[in-house]
């Protein structure tokens, strides 16, 4: 549900933030987060911690890609910006450095369909985007493209995106996938652990499908 007054998203989008560093899914200032909003967008600020994000540091970006002068937006935005057009159901995006994800994502290869929660992300395994640099156009377009079939995706050398159809969603997302990269790590340790057969991710989504349980917005 859509935030009714842009204070209402303001004061949300800051709550989502700590909790993301309360879960140990943001260290320093290596997260980002934002909320969609009238045509546009709210996001946390460059450099943002959570100590010294506030209410009044969240940048509006309009449906022009454009900022209040003096404003400075996560180098992100246009990873953010990207995700909503290419989701009319995505209402807010979580962009973090988690311990797990970074490991999995150095190894530049999908989190595999081992376990059945994988499937909370809307397929057979998580997606690992290519490298680019932060910020760029390139690495944008390839996250908003994993994203249009999937509710995460894992950012080769980088980190992890997840998307949902609120804040509270999408950060429950980026913790499962962090938890999910921490259950693979561990199962490595003894070899590569099984994967499921196509068959039994058959039924797994058609069972998953009639509880709606995380699903990931379309």
């Amino acid at each position: 549900m859509a935030a009714s007054s842009e204070g209402d998203a303001r004061r949300a989008l800051v709550g989502a933030y700590r909790e993301v560093v309360d879960l140990g899914l943001t260290e320093l200032s290596s997260g980002n987060l934002s909320v969609r909003f009238g045509d546009g967008m709210l996001i946390s600020p460059t450099g943002a911690s959570g100590e010294s994000i506030s209410e009044d540091s969240l940048v509006y970006i309009g449906s022009e890609d454009s900022w209040d002068p003096g404003q400075k937006p996560s180098s992100e935005w246009q990873l953010h910006a990207r995700i909503y057009r290419g989701s009319a159901a995505t209402q807010a995006v979580v962009h973090t450095h988690s311990d797990y994800c970074v490991a999995v994502a150095c190894h530049s290869k999908p989190l595999p369909g081992f376990h059945y929660m994988v499937g909370a992300f809307g397929g057979d395994d998580v997606p690992c985007v290519p490298y680019n640099t932060f910020g760029s156009d390139e690495l944008a377009r390839d996250v908003a493209d994993a994203l249009k079939t999937r509710s995460a995706c894992l950012m080769s050398n980088h980190g992890a995106t997840a998307r949902g159809g609120n804040l509270s969603a999408a950060v429950k997302l980026a913790h499962r996938l962090e938890i999910s990269c921490r259950h693979y790590v561990l199962a490595r340790a003894l070899g590569e652990p099984r994967h499921l057969t196509p068959e039994e991710w058959s039924e797994f989504h058609r069972r998953f499908g009639n509880t709606g349980y995380g699903r990931p917005a379309s």
